[in-house]
């Protein structure tokens, strides 16, 4: 009997673990959303309108009661409106008092009023207890499932258990609350979905800047110095000959600048002695995004590609060919094959191929969907290991481009080298000092180091 009594009390639901009723002001689009979101996770919800009629936009299992009313069935109430409206909640003082207010507020430009949202409303409700959440997510990924969007939700609150109450909710939702801290963190969080892209605004203006500088230094060289000397009008190379020139040039450029932080960051550490200090501000930001620079870098890389393929193709490339024909006709004589180009050549593209393969390779790897299927180790082995891998067949590919060329006068224009010269500098010094620090006498100090090792206790924070 007790036997059988205990599995009946097992199979029983627990009563106590009963939810409470939320209550939402506003009936817009995202408190809708989110009342139908929390409504299937089990929660009651009463909405709180100035228009208690019945609306089939409303989730049929909630219920729509005055601000007063609803106040009253709820202990979390979530301010699904505006800043601009929230002297109405002055009067309801006395009613909102004890009770935790949600603020889901959002601004139209960042910092746009001196304190946040959420503050303000803690100063017009001073007895609630006010929570920042849910700015992060929108009405269409709470429609959606949020399969598609981001699952984080930032909290913050000067009261850990408010906060709490508003995580669990966070949590049934099938999000994942991340703790800012106190109210103060509210202003940060309310900026953050204003801004554009952060972790690309580096990478997308170093390389317009870098794009914006090649062209005009391809330009002078390509364009205007034969106008001036030769007479000759190379214009049309602005359409596919001089973007041609570009992308590979900064897809260098950019690959290289993706392990050049690891590796100034190497020589700070061994030059420290101790990994328990911070790095500059600027060194941090670099490597935060790397892997933009790198997602860019392949897009130029990728650019090259496409531009290289259809080079058979063009006006200019079948004239230059055509006349070389005509012209070994009249004058009788062929031209015998050079093996040592036919090398040079065939070396070019294999290390072109081989390059961009493992290019895109790292590309895959930095997708989320991808990283998140790999454990730390594999996922170094790819960034790191075939990183530089990478970064070495696509410089072997420039050099052997370049062939002879460095030393031809021809090669400088207006005492300008060509632009995939330039492009040469930044990898080279990344790839020398690279092989530098491998050395034994470097690499097992530096190993140390990381391992949590202190030659210069003093640097230690």
């Amino acid at each position: 009997m007790n036997k059988n009594s205990s599995n009946i009390m097992a199979l029983a639901p627990n009563t106590s673990n009963k939810r409470e009723t939320v209550c939402i002001f506003g009936t817009g689009d995202f408190g809708r959303a989110l009342g139908h979101k929390i409504i299937q996770s089990g929660y009651p919800v009463v909405f709180g309108s100035r228009n208690t009629q019945p609306s089939s936009l409303i989730p049929k299992d909630a219920e729509v009661l005055s601000h007063a009313e609803a106040a009253q069935k709820a202990a979390i109430i979530i301010i699904a409106i505006q800043r601009q409206h929230y002297n109405f909640l002055t009067p309801l003082a006395e009613i909102l008092h004890g009770k935790v207010l949600v603020d889901v507020s959002n601004n139209l430009k960042i910092n746009q009023y001196p304190e946040s949202n959420a503050e303000y409303l803690a100063q017009l409700v001073p007895g609630a207890k006010v929570v920042k959440a849910f700015n992060t997510v929108s009405a269409w990924a709470l429609q959606s499932g949020t399969l598609d969007a981001s699952r984080q939700v930032f909290v913050c609150g000067d009261d850990m258990g408010a906060k709490q109450m508003v995580m669990d909710i966070v949590r049934a939702l099938g999000l994942t609350p991340l703790d800012q801290g106190s109210l103060l963190a509210a202003q940060e969080i309310e900026n953050y979905p204003l801004q554009l892209f952060p972790m690309w605004k580096f990478p997308i203006l170093l390389s317009l800047g870098l794009t914006a500088f090649f062209f005009f230094y391809c330009l002078t060289r390509d364009i205007i110095y034969p106008y001036v000397y030769e007479n000759k009008d190379f214009s049309f190379f602005i359409v596919i000959s001089i973007p041609n020139r570009i992308c590979p040039v900064l897809a260098l450029i950019l690959l290289a600048l993706v392990y050049l932080p690891g590796v100034l960051a190497a020589i700070i550490q061994l030059y420290r002695g101790t990994k328990y200090h911070r790095f500059p501000d600027w060194l941090d930001k670099w490597m935060l995004c790397r892997k933009q620079l790198g997602l860019v870098a392949l897009a130029f890389a990728s650019l090259h590609v496409l531009y290289t393929l259809v080079i058979p193709i063009r006006s200019f490339v079948r004239w230059r060919q055509s006349s070389q024909i005509v012209s070994q006709a009249l004058n009788n004589k062929t031209e015998p094959l050079n093996t040592t180009n036919a090398w040079l050549s065939d070396s070019y593209l294999a290390l072109g191929i081989l390059g961009f393969f493992l290019f895109v390779l790292l590309g895959i790897t930095s997708l989320p969907s991808v990283s998140n299927n790999v454990n730390w180790r594999e996922f170094r082995f790819v960034q790191s290991k075939l990183g530089y891998l990478t970064l070495i067949l696509c410089t072997a590919h420039t050099l052997v481009y370049g062939g002879n060329r460095f030393l031809r006068p021809s090669s400088y224009r207006w005492y300008l080298p060509n632009a995939y010269m330039l492009s040469l500098i930044v990898p080279c010094i990344v790839l020398v000092v690279k092989f530098v620090l491998i050395f034994p006498c470097l690499d097992k100090p530096l190993t140390r180091i990381r391992q949590g090792w202190e030659r210069n206790p003093q640097f230690s924070e």
